[in-house]
């Protein structure tokens, strides 16, 4: 993590948590997320299994051009909604956070790289039917406010469990940092910056081979 938003979230989830595996939503207090509660999210799993927004703060709202209430949390994502929806349920399943980077684009063509953090949430049983999140853009550009994003293409993710502390007794060869929970091929947005390295490129260069790949997890 690098993002301010994102690492105060998860500190602040981490520390409400205290010694259970994910914190009970009625533990999350509004009023102690002030200074980032506009770039915070609620998902939470359906009886279907799909996995919507409950509740988006007013900056993601914005970045999207439209309310996010109700919305389906893979409609953001390009090609890989089955794949974004695997590892928000992984997510839930196993209880461990997960930092994910992504690449939002626009229908004018602008392009800015995200980070997007998943905390499980538990309603009032042991099992975690819902996450808590935030997205935060990495570089700040003026065109963010006034332009919406089309869609969201997914970089790369990474659990988290290695930040837990030692408290939590997880077998580590389930999880190893070597070996990531969510392997996925080129995603869309590394086949764009290729095409876009192609058409910059010396008239005599050798073409460049371009592969559609569909986002994996």
């Amino acid at each position: 993590m690098r993002i301010k938003t994102t690492i105060d979230l998860f500190e602040y989830w981490n520390r409400i948590r205290g010694r259970d595996l994910a914190p009970l939503r009625s533990q999350v207090e509004p009023t102690d997320l002030r200074q980032i509660l506009s770039s915070v999210f609620l998902l939470e799993a359906s009886e279907t299994g799909q996995i919507a927004f409950r509740l988006a703060g007013t900056r993601i709202c914005d970045l999207f051009g439209r309310d996010l209430g109700g919305t389906a949390f893979s409609d953001l994502w390009t090609h890989g909604s089955d794949d974004i929806e695997h590892i928000a349920a992984g997510v839930m399943a196993h209880a461990i956070p997960t930092l994910i980077n992504a690449t939002g684009f626009t229908t004018a063509g602008h392009s800015a790289c995200f980070e997007i953090i998943l905390l499980p949430l538990r309603s009032e049983g042991a099992e975690c039917d819902k996450l808590l999140g935030a997205i935060a853009p990495a570089v700040a550009a003026t065109w963010l406010e006034v332009v919406p994003l089309q869609f969201l293409a997914l970089d790369r993710s990474r659990l988290l469990h290695e930040r837990l502390g030692n408290e939590d007794e997880r077998d580590e060869t389930e999880f190893d940092d070597e070996r990531p929970q969510f392997p996925r091929p080129p995603s869309i947005a590394d086949t764009m910056r290729r095409v876009m390295s192609g058409l910059f490129a010396e008239p005599d260069a050798p073409a460049v081979s371009i592969r559609h790949n569909r986002l994996g997890a």
